[in-house]
């Protein structure tokens, strides 16, 4: 291998892309670190009944409210989501269904206050009698709701001359937002009023939006629409999980054992098979590094993605040598020619590599869709199988297995 060789090899665009990405991913998975999902790192899962069938609508008021609600305990890597018109399905990583049921049994006590902290309690969850959708109006929202007289009378003596001021807003004692809203001049005059708002603004549409909707949310909090009831309760343990994540490496360890194999039987020759391991562990740092980056879960499912995502690498790599050494004559003694032919033998490997991952993911768009779109246990796997799958390959066509065609290019002509 010459030096020239090589240094025509890094000197490549495409080559130092993969470095820098490389770099950059290692980077964030010592910093950001993996999110591993319930079935890696233990946890629970709870299934919830409601106690009719609902729309759509209904339903995602339902599950806003118990992932605010779980999110403001200190609970993380929830997932609430729901699975058809009358089942909610929680997973919550390191945590016992006891503990679930507990948080989703609390009251969800709701209190206001008006001025500061230590104000007295102006209004509780008790007192609201119905709350109406939030309405936005470029970057000022309003969320109105309904007392009843003996709230709204109580509301008007502590709220009298206080417009402006910051309206103080606690679920079962806990502040719900760290920049509360101000209290809207018309309800500081002193007079009772059932017909109440939350009013506040913010510094994009987008922000405001996302404020009315946590208001909105936790105004709701104390009423769910629907009486809910756990169903079914199951654990995977941080030792169960520890398990299958090791079983996980080592398949991994031993598929790319089973690869070197394979393509050194194939090829008799190790200047082949070091380049596609590196290319194949390239791939996979690359992907895990974006997934740090996004907070996305890793758990069985998107490791069985990854896995396809990289055999497909490992074919397509070898479409290309097999197009590269085919399409070489050993009696060619013209060294431009043999160059031209290289190139254009590259040329049609990476057409068939880029209509092969054209065709897949055209086949797993379906699946991510339907996952994401309905969130039940069983597609929600799917989903993250074929948006790990998808991301894989994108991260193969567009960056690795370019730079594979020219270490090619360069090496083999």
């Amino acid at each position: 291998m010459k030096k020239r060789h090589l240094k025509e090899f890094f000197k490549d665009k495409r080559v130092i892309l993969l470095i820098i990405l490389i770099l950059a991913s290692a980077i964030s998975i010592s910093t950001l670190g993996i999110q591993q999902g319930l079935d890696l790192k233990g946890g629970s899962l709870i299934q919830l009944q409601l106690e009719k069938p609902v729309d759509k609508e209904t339903m995602d008021v339902v599950t806003t409210v118990l992932d605010k609600r779980l999110n403001l305990f200190g609970v993380q890597d929830v997932k609430v989501r729901s699975s058809g018109d009358q089942l909610v399905i929680i997973e919550m990583a390191g945590v016992s269904p006891e503990e679930v049921e507990k948080l989703i049994g609390s009251p969800g006590k709701f209190e206001a206050k008006i001025g500061n902290e230590s104000a007295p309690v102006a209004l509780t969850g008790a007192d609201i009698t119905s709350v109406d959708m939030y309405e936005i109006t470029d970057t000022q929202w309003m969320v109105p709701f309904k007392v009843s007289t003996s709230g709204a009378q109580k509301f008007a003596d502590l709220a009298e001359g206080k417009g402006g001021e910051k309206v103080y807003m606690y679920l079962d004692g806990k502040l719900i937002d760290e920049n509360p809203p101000e209290l809207a001049p018309e309800l500081a005059n002193g007079k009772a009023a059932t017909e109440l708002s939350v009013t506040g603004g913010a510094s994009t549409p987008e922000e405001a939006r996302t404020q009315a909707q946590n208001v909105y949310t936790v105004l709701k909090t104390g009423s769910l629409p629907v009486q809910i009831k756990v169903v079914g309760a199951s654990t995977v343990s941080a030792e169960l999980g520890e398990q299958f994540l090791n079983g996980a490496i080592i398949a991994g360890l031993l598929a790319i054992l089973v690869i070197s194999s394979i393509i050194f039987i194939r090829y008799r020759n190790p200047l082949l098979v070091i380049p596609i391991i590196i290319t194949s562990i390239s791939e996979v740092l690359i992907v895990m590094g974006i997934a740090s980056i996004i907070h996305w879960n890793i758990d069985l499912s998107a490791i069985a993605g990854l896995i396809a995502a990289v055999g497909t690498g490992v074919d397509d790599q070898i479409i290309i040598t097999d197009e590269v050494l085919g399409r070489q004559s050993k009696s060619e003694t013209n060294k431009k020619r043999r160059r031209t032919r290289t190139r254009m033998s590259v040329k049609n490997a990476l057409f068939i590599v880029f209509a092969s991952a054209g065709t897949l993911i055209a086949a797993m768009l379906p699946l991510a869709y339907v996952g994401f779109a309905r969130g039940s246990s069983g597609i929600g796997t799917l989903a993250g199988f074929a948006f790990t799958t998808i991301l894989g390959v994108l991260v193969g066509v567009f960056i690795t297995r370019p730079v594979y065609a020219k270490f090619v290019e360069i090496f083999l002509k």
